[in-house]
């Protein structure tokens, strides 16, 4: 999206905003209308004013020193998840109140035309405006209670996710091979050290013979990684740690003063990958070896519908046996659905991220949703085609909102298994 059209969303959104605040305000005058304490009612009323108003405004201060800022620092992404917070309660609140009005404004245009001639009706009653009120301040309680859990606590509620996948021609050494996986790990974003820590510690407990990274290290600049380079790197397999670079590592979404600056940075977060133990793969493969059996693990460059598209499979795959047990690490899930899963070459597992599952959702044994599955068809999870998988990671880290709700961060655990003849 261009500049140009960023702030004109950025502009209608903060004006939505302040028209959802004159709402909000007489809802409450409302609500507080028969208060005894005239104090008591301004404090309600005007306090939520300029507490709203105020946080609009931290906001569009927050957006202006984002512009000049080399990527999306954790102050940003707080103000915008405060602001986020509000809108969607303010969001709620009027919803109700709105139904409310409607329902009065046409009980009063009825009334007055049946009304007895002579006879004159109120349209409205103000004692069931209060309810209204009440009512709406009850249900913009859950998403503002709801968005700031997930800012508090939800983002750094590490999840273990683990399956079983059962392969035919998995050679026999690999029988209870076992992977570690993290993706998004966001770095940029972070802003509680000890809780990050708790997530590597997560990871290190699985005893995983190989451990890889699908992409996105940090938000666009590879300083963000350095006061973490320590922890994540503590992360270790006997079989060895693996990485491959995600949409964001290319520094793509922030100002640079020259190509030249943009190429360095890139160059230094390729070192950074050295210095935490990971080899990146760059559209290539290497061979893991067991007992004397093999299989063949591939990295490709980002690659994503509606993203960064120098992703090279066909180059990955030069000198990979075509009979080889295959495992690719490609950041976007939809590389394997436009490239993967109809290629000639048989690619038996895929390993992606990207999505975050937006970060947001419900996830129940027989029901989940989140709005990323109307940009996704493969969001979060396994899924089987034809014997080609797909996983797609949740993320370690967050992006933009600071917060999870739902959908929590993830490190995920995959066995390989010899399907039994």
């Amino acid at each position: 999206m261009h500049g140009s059209g960023f702030i004109k969303i950025f502009l209608i959104i903060t004006a939505i905003s302040l028209l959802f605040d004159w709402y909000v305000f007489a809802g409450l005058k409302t609500f507080t209308n028969n208060w005894q304490s005239s104090r008591l009612r301004n404090l309600v009323t005007f306090g939520y004013l300029v507490i709203s108003v105020g946080v609009t405004l931290l906001f569009i201060l927050g957006f202006n020193s984002f512009s000049t800022a080399k990527g999306m620092t954790p102050f940003h992404e707080w103000v915008l998840s405060i602001f986020l917070t509000f809108f969607f309660t303010k969001l709620f609140f009027i919803l109700v109140l709105f139904l409310g009005d409607i329902v009065r404004f046409f009980y009063g245009i009825i009334n007055n035309i049946v009304k007895p001639k002579g006879k004159v009706i109120k349209p409205f009653f103000p004692a069931r405006r209060k309810f209204i009120s009440e009512i709406a301040i009850l249900v913009a309680a859950v998403p503002f209670t709801s968005f700031f859990y997930a800012m508090l606590k939800g983002k750094y509620d590490y999840r273990l996710h683990r399956e079983t996948i059962y392969f035919d021609d998995l050679p026999d050494a690999f029988d209870g091979f076992t992977i570690t996986q993290i993706s998004d790990i966001h770095s940029g974003s972070f802003d509680n050290t000890e809780a990050v820590q708790r997530g590597i510690d997560m990871a290190k407990a699985q005893k995983s013979d190989l451990f890889v990274f699908t992409g996105d290290l940090v938000n666009n600049a590879a300083w963000e990684i350095e006061p973490y380079l320590s922890r994540f790197s503590q992360l270790k397999a006997p079989y060895g740690q693996f990485s491959i670079l995600g949409n964001h590592d290319y520094g793509d979404y922030i100002h640079w003063d020259s190509e030249a600056e943009k190429a360095a940075n890139l160059d230094k977060l390729k070192e950074h990958h050295k210095t935490l133990g990971y080899r990146l793969l760059l559209d290539e493969n290497v061979v893991i070896e067991k007992d004397g059996q093999k299989l063949s693990l591939i990295g490709v460059q980002n690659w994503g519908r509606g993203f960064i598209q120098i992703g090279n499979l066909d180059k990955a795959l030069e000198g990979v046996d075509k009979d080889a047990f295959k495992i690719l690490l490609s950041h976007d899930p939809t590389h394997w659905e436009e490239k993967v899963r109809f290629n000639p070459t048989t690619i038996h597992l895929t390993l992606a991220g990207h999505t975050h599952g937006a970060q947001f959702g419900v996830e129940t044994a027989h029901f989940r949703w989140s709005p990323v599955q109307y940009r996704y068809l493969d969001w979060a999870g396994l899924i089987n085609e034809k014997n080609r998988y797909l996983y797609v990671n949740r993320g370690f880290g967050f992006l933009a909102f600071s917060g999870r709700l739902g959908i929590w961060p993830e490190i995920t655990v995959i066995t390989l298994k010899k399907k039994m003849a």
